[in-house]
C-alpha cells in the first residue's frame, strides 16, 4: 500500500535520475570502503519506486521489527563514495514501521531539493552513520530500532509508540568536500592566526590590538573550483569568534555538521555575503567583519552589541 506523511522535515536547502529497483541487496565495495551497518530481514523487505530524487512509492509489511540498525540499497549510484565527516545533499522519508504510515519528509521537489547531512553526525541517527561509504546517486532503506530513533520514548502526537521502529528511504544527490583543499597562501601582517585541527577544525588566535574598523578578508587557502555568486547557496564550514575576548560564538564544526547558507543581502550579515561572493569553492577564507557590517548595536547571548566579529569559513561547495 501507498504510506501517506503527516508533515515534512525542516529543509536546511531549498533549491535528479534512476528508476528505483525492487529488489534489496548488500555487498562490500570493491574499492574497500566498509559500510557500518548489512542489510537485513527488515530493511530487505521494503521496496521503494520512484527516480533518484523524487518522492517514492514505499511499500514493506507491517511490523517492521528489527534488533539493529539494517541498510539495503535499492539502487547503486555511480558517483563518489561518501567519507566520515563529509556533507552531502540527501532526500530522506520517516515512516513508522509498526503501521507504515508516514512521520516526515524532505522537499522531493526535483534536482538539488533536501537537505544537507554530514556523515557521521548526529543530525539524523541512523542515517547519517549509514551514508558512510554510499555513493552519489543512491537509494537505500534504513531501518532502526525504537531506542535509536527516536530514544525509545511514545511520540503521541505522531501516533509513535514507545517500541516502534522507524523506517528511512534515502537518496543520495550530492556530494562536497569535507574540508578546504586549496593551496595556502600567506597570511596578512596582523590577522588573526590560524591553526588546523587533522580535520580541519580551525583554532582562531585574535592579536592583542585594536579591532580594524574596515573588513578585512584573506584567503588562506585558494581552491580552484566554482565562485560564489550572490545568491548561491553555499555548503560551507566555519567558525566565529569575537574580536575583543577570542570566545567561539558560533562554529559548524563544533556541532559536526556543515551548514548551507544562501550568500545574499537579508540572508547573511554583509561583511559575511562580502566576504564570500567571489570565492571559490575548497578555499578557506578569513573574514574580520566590523559592527557596521555586522550585528551592529544589536546584542545576544553569544554576540554582545558593538562586536567585531572574526570567521574562518572553509568553502566546500555550491548546492543549487
Amino acid at each position: 500500500m501507498k504510506r501517506g506523511f503527516v508533515r515534512k522535515i525542516s529543509a536546511l536547502l531549498v533549491a535528479a535520475c534512476v528508476l528505483a529497483a525492487l529488489a534489496a541487496c548488500s555487498g562490500s565495495p570493491a574499492d574497500g570502503c566498509e559500510a557500518p551497518f548489512e542489510s537485513g530481514d527488515a530493511s530487505s523487505v521494503v521496496t521503494a519506486t520512484s527516480e533518484i530524487g523524487t518522492f517514492p512509492e514505499v511499500e514493506f509489511p507491517t511490523p517492521v521489527v528489527t534488533q539493529k540498525t539494517e541498510v539495503s540499497t535499492l539502487v547503486t549510484g555511480e558517483g563518489e563514495r561518501l567519507s566520515k565527516g563529509q556533507p552531502a545533499l540527501v532526500e530522506v522519508a520517516i515512516f513508522n514501521g509498526a503501521n507504515g504510515e508516514g512521520l516526515k519528509r524532505s522537499g522531493f521537489e526535483g534536482e538539488k531539493s533536501g537537505v544537507l547531512l554530514t556523515v557521521g553526525s548526529d543530525a539524523l541517527p541512523p542515517v547519517t552513520e549509514a551514508l558512510e561509504c554510499a555513493t552519489v546517486g543512491s537509494r537505500f532503506i534504513v531501518t532502526g530500532t525504537a531506542e535509536e530513533t527516536h530514544g525509545g520514548e511514545a511520540i503521541p502526537d505522531a501516533g509513535v509508540a514507545a517500541g516502534d521502529s522507524y523506517v528511512f528511504v534515502v537518496d543520495v544527490l550530492d556530494s562536497f568536500l569535507p574540508k578546504a583543499d586549496g593551496t595556502t597562501r600567506a597570511s596578512r601582517n596582523g590577522d588573526p592566526t590560524v591553526v588546523l585541527a587533522p580535520n580541519g577544525t580551525p583554532g582562531i588566535s585574535v592579536p592583542a590590538t585594536e579591532a580594524p574598523e574596515e573588513l578585512g578578508v584573506s584567503v588562506l587557502k585558494e581552491g580552484g573550483g566554482a565562485k560564489i555568486e550572490d545568491g548561491d547557496f553555499a555548503v560551507l564550514h566555519y567558525t566565529g569568534v569575537l574580536w575583543d575576548s577570542g570566545e567561539v560564538f558560533d562554529s559548524s564544526w563544533e556541532k559536526n555538521q556543515a551548514a548551507v547558507l544562501q550568500i545574499a543581502e537579508g540572508a547573511v550579515v554583509p561583511g559575511f555575503k562580502d566576504g564570500l561572493v567571489g570565492q571559490k569553492v575548497g578555499s578557506q577564507v578569513l573574514i574580520v567583519i566590523p559592527p557596521a557590517l555586522g550585528y551592529g548595536e544589536q546584542a545576544s547571548e553569544q554576540v554582545p552589541a558593538g562586536s567585531t566579529l572574526v570567521f574562518v569559513v572553509d568553502v566546500l561547495g555550491i548546492a543549487g
